[in-house]
This record gives structure tokens, sequence and C-alpha cells, in this order.
């Protein structure tokens, strides 16, 4: 082939090339990682869910609106890779005023103002990826992750800081205060910000045109809202922030995809928006006086509104967690940790970790962060793993032997715990610590029912600033000398910021 010809072939396999790139058809961005496992956020879910029937009046899942919503829904969904898609719900509540929210988990609420707002079903398909978009990207538990590490270093030690030794204070309300979750007499209110919503805007347009819906749909809508929103902005608004240009920002990132017959309006849209349109609809200064009195919850159970769908989600109510819970003997093979380490990053440190030993954060500050195989935890404690934590500095300077000496008596103050040795020195991360064997109950029982002597062993490192980090090492005092040699690596491992 001569040089002109070479030429030309290469002009037109770069053009070709190009015109491939303008109109590749878009994809689903990876999510990433949240430190709170799906299992947790969807009970957490769930458990927001049932408060959601006690402060707002939601449709039963007969009425045309729900059904509506819960194809329509199924048919978002289906566009979603199955690998990162979650047990989408979808429920209709009666207020008047544009709004929708998802939960973690996928438990998903539309309101009827948003059904008779959108001018067609692609609007109302925009707004409902939009919330998906949420769930997909796991926002919320991202932002319950970025709480819990900023704050791991607030401190338990109730010798040093007055405060109280434990794992379990805080409960459902501290965690949602975290993930942005209000629920109260106001109904309920989620909180992104501004790159969140960008996120969910971008993800929610794929969804939309993967579906077969007008992209711009998801643009639309916003300037329906803000049409409708005279000089108080809809409530949509006012729970998820408006970023700036975000119809311009939408109709860039569609600009290059591949065109095609997008789906249009099906005769069961417009009968189930002119149907929604005649129902009994509440304001949502009206739905916070219900709650206050309980009307809801009378009226959702009088009308046969609840989670009935739960069945179809394979994740348990956090209560149903606990009761499947129940202490038994562990066999050995089940808490090993592998042999793979994997690098885990705690905000303050850095530690590697048992691949198959998962990262599970406190639910409020100054609570425990738990590195430990499933099977090695009951709602008891920690059997087998790992517990971390940290203590600010105190008023005065104290030498690491005596915040050690101090953390030994507040732990001691609430729970049955021997000291086996006086602190030894050890080195953790460049800094020299603390090491110290104890010894109490363990949660799970023998093979008699009776509780097992359990080993602990404490490693203290103080920092330069005058706080300290301190990890404990748990297991079976039969089995602890199997889990050492990985205890020990993961001591090694620790690197401080």
């Amino acid at each position: 082939m001569n040089r002109v010809a070479v030429r030309r072939l290469f002009l037109i396999v770069l053009l070709v090339a190009q015109a491939s790139a303008q109109s590749s058809s878009p994809t689903f961005p990876s999510p990433g990682k949240a430190s709170m496992s799906k299992e947790d956020q969807g009970a957490l879910g769930m458990e927001v869910a049932a408060q959601v029937y006690e402060q707002m009046p939601v449709l039963p899942d007969s009425s045309p609106e729900s059904q509506y919503i819960r194809q329509l829904g199924q048919k978002l969904v289906a566009t979603i890779p199955a690998e990162y898609s979650w047990p989408f719900e979808f429920h209709v509540v009666p207020q008047k005023e544009i709004n929708a929210f998802a939960l973690p988990g996928g438990q998903m609420f539309v309101h009827i103002g948003t059904i008779t707002s959108a001018k067609n079903e692609a609007e109302l398909a925009g707004v409902m990826g939009h919330e998906m978009a949420h769930v997909y990207m796991q926002h919320s538990a991202k932002q319950a992750g970025k709480a819990q590490t900023t704050g791991m270093l607030a401190g338990i030690a109730s010798a040093v800081l007055g405060g109280t030794v434990g794992n379990k204070a805080g409960g459902l309300v501290g965690q949602l205060g975290q993930m942005g979750i209000q629920v109260g007499a106001q109904g309920l209110m989620m909180k992104y910000s501004r790159s969140d919503e960008s996120q969910a805007d971008t993800v929610g347009t794929v969804i939309l045109y993967k579906a077969g819906y007008n992209p711009q749909g998801m643009a639309d809508f916003f300037q329906t809202m803000g049409a409708q929103g005279g000089s108080a902005p809809p409530e949509f608004f006012s729970s998820h922030p408006n970023p700036a240009n975000r119809q311009q920002a939408i109709q860039k990132q569609i600009a290059g995809w591949p065109t095609k017959s997008y789906l249009s309006d099906n005769a069961n849209f417009d009968k189930v928006r002119q149907h929604a349109t005649g129902l009994k609809a509440y304001t949502a200064e009206e739905i916070a006086q219900g709650a206050k009195s309980g009307q809801w919850a009378a009226l959702n159970q009088q009308n046969g509104a609840g989670l009935n769908t739960r069945g179809a989600s394979s994740f348990p109510t956090r209560a149903e967690a606990e009761a499947l819970a129940t202490p038994a003997a562990v066999a050995l093979k089940d808490v090993t940790p592998a042999q793979k380490m994997v690098t885990h990053d705690l905000g303050p440190i850095r530690i590697n970790r048992p691949d198959n030993w998962p990262v599970t954060l406190p639910e409020q500050q100054g609570q425990f962060v738990m590195i430990a195989p499933k099977a090695g935890v009951t709602k008891n404690g920690v059997g087998y793993g790992v517990m971390l934590n940290g203590a600010p500095a105190p008023s005065e300077r104290m030498s690491v032997d005596d915040m050690t000496n101090a953390l030994i008596a507040a732990i001691q103050q609430n729970n049955q715990l021997e000291q086996i040795n006086k602190p030894q020195p050890i080195t953790v991360g460049g800094l020299e610590g603390r090491s110290t064997f104890l010894r109490s109950h363990s949660p799970f029982p023998d093979g008699d029912g009776q509780p097992l002597v359990e080993r602990d062993w404490l490693v203290t490192v103080p920092r330069n600033d005058g706080s300290m980090i301190f990890m404990i090492f748990i297991a079976p005092e039969a089995d602890f000398a199997r889990l050492q040699p990985a205890y020990d690596a993961m001591v090694k491992s620790v690197q401080f910021k």
C-alpha cells in the first residue's frame, strides 16, 4: 500500500474512532466501596422505612399509584448491572409537595405531588432514577464512613476522659445522623452534598437512557420544579442541594450519546396521573401534625399499608439479625484469618487485616472500630477479632504507662477483667507503645454451654500530640496461639498518619 493510501486509511480510521467516541453508549461508573456492608445498609434502611410508616401516610400496595410506581421502578432497576444492584422496593406517599427519597438498601418513597407535577413519564422516571442513583453510589453509607473515621479519636477511657466504655450507645439515631438521615415529627429528610447530587444526576441519567427514556427528562423535571417553586423552593431542593448549572451539566453529559427512538408516554401514566389528582393528599405541615398524634400509624394499619414486601429482600431488620445471633460454639475454621492480608485506611492509621475479616465502623464517636470475622461476633460482643479505638490527649500530659494503666482500670470498671502481666514495651509504627495481656470471659460458650475463658492482648501507642491509639486482639484462650501470628502481622503493619 502506498503512502497516500496509508494516509487516507489513517484518516478514515481516526475519523471513525472519533465518531465512535462521540457516540459511544453511556456506561455505569463503579460505585466504589463503602465501609458499611450491604447487609447493614439494607437492615438500617428497613428500620428507617418502618419509621416512615409511623411518621407519614403511605398508600397501600394495592393502590393504582403504588402498582404503577412499582412497575416503573422495576423497569429502571433492570438497567443496573446485577453486581451493583439492590433489592429496590417502591412506595407512594400522599403528600402534595414534590419530593422522593430512597433509603440505604433500596426502599424508595415517591410523593403524590411528584406524580401529578411530572409532565410525562420520562420526567417521573428521571426523579426516580436520580434517587436510585443515591443508593447505587451508596452516598449515605459513604457519608457515615467519613463521619466515623474522622471521629475515631474521640476516645472512650473513663479514667482519661470521663466517658464510658462500650459499643452499644447511640444506636440508630446516632448512625442515621452520620448518614445524613433525619427522622422525626417533620418527616424524613435526606441530606446530601452538592457532589453527591451531581453524581446522582449523572448515574440517574444513565439509568433513564438505558431504560429507553429521553435523558433530557431529567433536566426537564428540574425546570418543572423551578417553575412551580415560586418564592419557596420545592421540598426536594430543601433536602437535595441544587448544584449550579444542573440542567446544563445533564445536557452536556448526554450530548454525545447515540440517538435512538425513546419511549413515549403510555396510557398508564396519564391514567394514574389523573387518578392521583383526585386522591386526598396532605401538606408537609399536616403530615408533621399527624405524626405527633400517631394519626399515620393508625391510618396505615387501617388501610393495610405496610412493609409487606420485605420478604422479597434478603436483608433482615437489626432486631431480627440480633435474634438470629444467639451465641453458640464456633468452629475454628469459620474464624481462622486468611493468609492474604489487605490494607485498610482508618483515618489516623493504616493497618493490614485478613482478607476474610471485614471492618465494622462505630455507630457514633467514641465507640470501637471492629475487624472481625462475622462468625466471631455476637450481639454480646467480639469473641474473635480486633477492636480499635483512641483517646485524645488529656488535659495534663501523661506517660504511656500512666495512660495504659488508666485505660485498663477504666475497662475493668465495666468488665470482669484480669490483668495477666505488667505492660511491656513494644514498637508499633515507629512509636514505642505498651503490650499487656488480659483475661476475661468470652461471649461464646464451650460445648457444655459455659462461657469460655478469653485472652485479650491490649496494645497501646501514644501519639506525638499526647493522644493514644489502642488495639485489643481477642480470642478464647485455647485458640489464641493459633491467631497470634495474624495478630502479630497486623501490629507490624500499622502506619500512623
